[in-house]
């Protein structure tokens, strides 16, 4: 190997493992200690507000609460998943808080946090209609469990025509 070739192997080597550092430094995880991360909090609260438009109060006062009791419903629901699939899914949450990734994965430009209702949409819809099957699993994931939150709260029943559970009577409340 030449002097040359040595030099730019060892200029390239250096450059990779600086980007891989500082990729691993940007990496917070989605769910730590019990909870969502800021960054996660962001992205759910931008999924919701795309996925679930109509439904959610169109108050201000009224929306934000809404927001916040999903918001809840949605920890709730994965603080109670195994422990795999949460450290599945805070992985894929803070793939999807990096600007590379989440480029790549949801043709997001903005971050979760600063990007407008119809960017998410859309981004949401393009996941969708991918022919890339990660990136439609990706989707269902978000939409799927931001319904099912959603939908677990009592005072969401009302849109779905649900009258809530039946009573329990006789034989089988005993």
């Amino acid at each position: 190997m030449q002097r040359r070739s040595l030099l730019r192997l060892g200029l390239l080597a250096s450059v990779t493992l600086g980007m891989a550092g500082a990729g691993v430094a940007l990496w917070t995880p989605g769910w730590r200690q019990g909870g969502f991360s800021a960054s996660a909090r962001a992205l759910w609260r931008a999924v919701a507000q795309a996925v679930l438009a109509d439904l959610l109060p169109t108050d201000a006062a009224a929306r934000e609460a809404a927001l916040d009791q999903h918001h809840e419903r949605l920890q709730a629901t994965v603080a109670g998943l195994p422990p795999a699939t949460r450290r599945e899914l805070s992985q894929l949450l803070a793939l999807l808080d990096l600007a590379p990734s989440r480029l790549a994965l949801t043709g997001l430009r903005h971050a979760w946090a600063t990007a407008g209702l119809d960017e998410v949409q859309a981004a949401l819809q393009a996941m969708r209609l991918s022919d890339n099957s990660t990136r439609q699993q990706i989707y269902h994931a978000l939409r799927d469990l931001t319904q099912a939150a959603y939908f677990a709260g009592p005072a969401t029943w009302g849109a779905l025509g649900y009258p809530g559970p039946a009573p329990l009577t006789g034989a089988a409340a005993s």
